[in-house]
């Protein structure tokens, strides 16, 4: 079962935070293992930590990248009340 967070919820795990999160269409995803390994660059991901990066995000990826990784760093969703 997911995770149901809100947008408050994730700005606590922004790139000061010990755990990193970030919103893509409404998916939560912990990148705090995954910066490191971002073929970016760490910058970019803690730019965008504890925030919707969906607009940057579809900017710079496709499909595929939510295909290969974001099974493995999803931990949940944002609720309906907290949608951005």
């Amino acid at each position: 079962m997911s995770k149901t967070f809100t947008a408050a919820d994730v700005a606590k795990h922004d790139q000061k935070a010990k755990e990193m999160y970030l919103i893509v269409d409404g998916t939560v995803y912990d990148v705090t293992n995954f910066v490191d390994e971002h073929p970016g660059g760490a910058k970019i991901l803690k730019r965008v930590a504890g925030k919707d990066a969906s607009k940057q995000f579809w900017k710079y990826h496709n499909e595929s990248v939510l295909k290969k990784y974001g099974a493995k760093l999803k931990i949940g969703e944002v609720g309906d009340k907290a949608k951005l």
